[in-house]
Parts: structure tokens; sequence; C-alpha cells
């Protein structure tokens, strides 16, 4: 049996027997779907960190790092500061406000079923989206990792669906927020050794670091060329590269406020007080964690190369092959079962959101206009509903196969929650002439407009990776109809426009006085949802 096997199938049964705890301490809607609301600010801090820091961020990251330097690392910009909106305009009010989901916020003073209806499709959409990205990557990863195991692209997908829907099912939000806890400590435990032994490789000089960065060498269209990964302008390239950074910018700032799987989390701490304590845990935590990318990427480049990297599963498997290099076998395999570990928190993450906010929001208050129901109806209806949002996303993932291009996917995931949910949010919150009708047409026009352009651009019509000549990147770019390869630019105004046209051109007296009271609430905490 192979190492990383050994690793991963520790972890398994270590949060195996976390499911096992707490599925006895997750009976009643307020322990299922927010942890009975006595998760502290750092546990909640470390869970945060946990459910935000994907697969993506820590294997796709350091890849890009690795293989553009620069530009990598400008991509990572938006992921650090991006729980400034959270901590400044969302955390405290949303907790305040709310009880399970973000459409809680906008039913206390719109109609309903309407505002409850859009909401949920939105956080179905990107909970979707974001999770076949992720079991897509898991399977690929995994298979890749334990290719003398015999297990192949189909079985890892598998394994991590059932596993996923386990830890929803029977432990619910308990289970899920402390095998985010245990992931993050595991991912950041991994990233400060493997910087350590990378920094030790150059003397603990940084500038030595960002110097051999300098001249790496790498094959560009058959041709070795050496890049200064120091500059600019190797991912985002002109014409439209300053664009696209910025339309990928705000996805990354503005879509962290309105991501589902990460609003719900502060409902599970007692109070408004500690939901902003768990921001600034997960500020410090998350920003010490994509500062430690800079040394996996440039340390990737320059001690493994993007090369060999590209010869030995691609960028994703550029932090796995550093660990390799430089402490041999154990700690590869280390570093891989921490990957397996962050695919299997985000997907846990991403399902219970999906499962509340069907549960609580469409089948409860659409369906059945909020009348009181049988005890324990919700969180049947919310287990039913992983079972198959899993199942979905296992078929899905495996049809897909593990060349798809899923880059895309968590680019709509950010670029839909910016454009459909952060408008009516923050409208909401904070703007007394704000209607129904122009929480429909914001979530409406957002929707669409991000899922139609994500569409239409480069990233659907082919892979833009280092791979792709320059002459097929120009025909693909060519051929979209939309040039840049994230839609926020364009969809993410929409949608505040949309709101705001939808709001001017209605009237909501019952909305606008209750605008008050929903104010005093969440600023005040007054009448909001307690630890039970």
């Amino acid at each position: 049996m192979s190492l990383p096997l050994v690793m991963f199938l520790a972890f398994v049964v270590a949060t195996l027997g976390i499911t096992y705890w707490a599925a006895g301490r997750s009976s009643g809607e307020s322990a299922y779907f927010a942890a009975g609301r006595r998760i502290t600010g750092w546990q909640n801090g470390l869970a945060i960190s946990g459910d935000y820091m994907s697969a993506a961020s820590f294997l796709g990251i350091a890849g890009l790092i690795a293989f553009y330097g620069y530009d990598g690392f400008m991509y990572s910009v938006g992921f650090l500061v991006a729980y400034l909106t959270v901590l400044l305009l969302v955390a405290e009010p949303l907790r305040n406000a709310g009880k399970y989901t973000m459409a809680d916020v906008l039913a206390y003073r719109l109609r309903a079923r309407p505002v409850r209806a859009w909401a949920s499709l939105s956080t179905l959409t990107v909970s979707t989206f974001y999770m076949i990205a992720q079991m897509v990557g898991a399977g690929a990863l995994v298979s890749l990792l334990l290719a003398g195991s015999g297990i192949g692209y189909a079985q890892a997908v598998t394994g991590v669906g059932i596993l996923m829907i386990i830890y929803v099912v029977f432990g619910g939000m308990l289970a899920t927020t402390w095998v985010q806890i245990v992931k993050a400590v595991l991912l950041m435990s991994g990233a400060f050794l493997l910087s350590v032994l990378v920094l030790a490789r150059f003397g603990f000089d940084i500038g030595n670091l960002f110097a051999a960065a300098s001249g790496v060498s790498l094959q560009v269209d058959g041709a070795a060329v050496t890049r200064d990964f120091m500059t600019p302008g190797h991912y985002f390239r002109p014409p439209y590269g300053s664009l696209d950074l910025i339309s990928l910018g705000m996805a990354l700032i503005f879509g962290t406020a309105g991501l589902p799987h990460i609003l719900i989390r502060f409902y599970t701490v007692p109070d408004a007080k500690t939901a902003r304590v768990s921001v600034f845990w997960a500020m410090l935590l998350i920003g010490a964690f994509y500062i430690m990318t800079t040394f996996l990427g440039f340390g990737a480049a320059t001690i493994v190369g993007p090369d060999a990297i590209a010869a030995n599963g691609g960028t994703n498997m550029s932090a796995p092959l550093l660990a390799k290099a430089l402490a041999g076998d154990v700690f590869f395999a280390f570093i891989s079962a921490v990957a397996f570990a962050t695919i299997l928190a985000v997907v846990a993450g991403l399902t219970i959101s999906a499962s509340t906010s069907f549960a609580h929001d469409f089948y409860s208050n659409v369906l059945h206009h909020g009348r009181e129901r049988k005890p324990g109806e919700e969180v049947r209806v919310a287990r039913w509903t992983a079972f198959v949002v899993g199942a979905l996303s296992i078929l899905i993932a495996i049809g897909l196969g593990p060349n798809a291009n899923v880059a895309f996917l968590v680019g709509l995931a950010f670029a839909v929650a910016a454009s459909a949910n952060l408008p009516v949010i923050l409208f909401s919150l904070y703007w007394k002439r704000f209607t129904t009708r122009g929480a429909v047409w914001g979530m409406a026009a957002g929707l669409l407009s991000s899922v139609g352009l994500i569409l239409a651009s480069p990233s659907f019509m082919g892979v833009d990776g280092p791979e792709v000549a320059e002459g097929a990147r120009h025909m693909i770019q060519a051929a979209a109809w939309y040039p840049l390869k994230n839609p926020g630019i364009v969809s993410i105004p929409l949608g505040f426009l949309a709101a705001y046209l939808g709001s001017i051109s209605s009237r909501e007296p019952e909305a606008e006085d209750k605008y008050v009271e929903l104010s005093v609430r969440a600023n005040t905490g007054l009448g909001a949802e307690r630890a039970t």
C-alpha cells in the first residue's frame, strides 16, 4: 500500500470519527443547519479558512505562480483581500438579520416567495458549479497521486462524493465545521513547513528566491525560453490582459461576500461580535496562506521547474512535487493528503450550503408558503437534498472526465456570487428604497449575464494554459463572442444596475417600513437568533 494512500485513509478514518461524534449532536434544525450556534470565534475562523482555501487555492495558485510568476501572484491578490468586503459590509448584519441562509435577510422585509426562489436558484447554481469543479479536480488529482494503487478517476470521484454525502447527511453543520477545522490546521502546517524548506534552500533570503525566479527556463510553443517570472504579462496577456485582471479581481473581491457556503458560516456563532472575531481570524489565516503560496509557486518554478511539473501531472502538481524534491516521499505523501483533505472539506461545505438553501428557502418557504411543518421535516428534506446533489455531482464529474476545462466553473461561481448575490444583500441591508422587484431583477440579471458571458468566453471555448500555442490561443479568443475570461467587469455592474432600476420602478411601502426594524436588528443584534 502506497504511503499517500495510507495518509489518505488516516484522514478519512479521523473525519468519519468526527462525523460519528457529531451525528448524536445534530438533531433539530438549529443543530443540523447551524451547529447549534455554539462555534467559537477562533473555531469559526479556522472553519471559514478551511471552507475558503480550496484545492484551486492550494494547488491552483501555486501552479499558476510556478508557470506564470508575477501574474500568478496577482491572481492570488483578489483571494487575499476579499475578506475586507466581508468584514466591513456583510458579516455582522448578516449574522444579526438572518437565521440559516442569505435569503433570510432578503425575506425579512421583502416578499418572501420570489426572493427566496431566486436566492435558492442562485445558491444552487454557485454551489453546483463550484462543487463539480472540485470533484473533477479531486478525481484527477487523487487518481494521479494514487496511480500505483489501482484507483482510477471514476473511483476517486465516487469515493470523494460518498464521503462528502456521509459528512453532511449524518453530521450536518457540526461535522462539516470540524472537518474544515482539521483541514485548515493541516493545510497551514503543510504550507508553513514547505515555505520554510523553500526559504532554507535560498539561505532564508527572499531576494535570492526572486533572483532565481528571474531566469527560469520552460518550453513555449516547442522551444526552450528563459522567462523572467518577476515581470508581468505572461498570463494576463495583451490586448485584454489588464481588463482580464480587473474583471477577475472584481469577481474574487466581491464574490467572496456573496458565496453561500461562506455566508452560512456566520450563522454557526452565537452573536455578531463572535462573527466579527471569526472573520478577523479567517483574514489572518487566509492572508498568511496566500503569502506562503508565493514561496510555494516560485519554489516549484526554481527547484522543480515548469517542464518537469508539466511532465508529471501539470500545474496542479506543483506543490506536491516541490514537497517531494525538498523532503522526499514522506512529505510528498503528507502534502498529497493535505490536498485530499482540502477537497473534502470544501465539497462538504458546498453540499451543506446547497441542501440548507433548498430545504429552508425553496421547500419550506416557497413550496409550502412558510407554514408550520412536522418536527424534523426540514432536516429530512435537507438530507435527501444532500444525497441528490452529491449523486448528481459524482455523475456529472465522471461524465466530464479528468481533462475537462473546469477553470471557467470556478470563475463562474465567484462571478455569479458577485453579480447576483452581493448587490441584493447590500441593497437590502443599506437602502431603504429597495423593493422585491429590485431583488428579483438584480438576481436574475446577475445570474443570467454571468452564466451567458462565461459561456461566450475563451474559458469555455478552450483551455488557456501553458500548453496552448499562441496561434491557437488567438484563434480561441477571436472565436469567442466575449473576449475576457471572467465576466465580472460586465455582469457585476449589470446586477447592481438591474437591482437599482427594479427598485426605482416600483414602490413597496411595507418594505420601507420594515427597513428601520431591519437596520436596528442588523446593527444591534436585538431579536437575532441566539445559541440554542
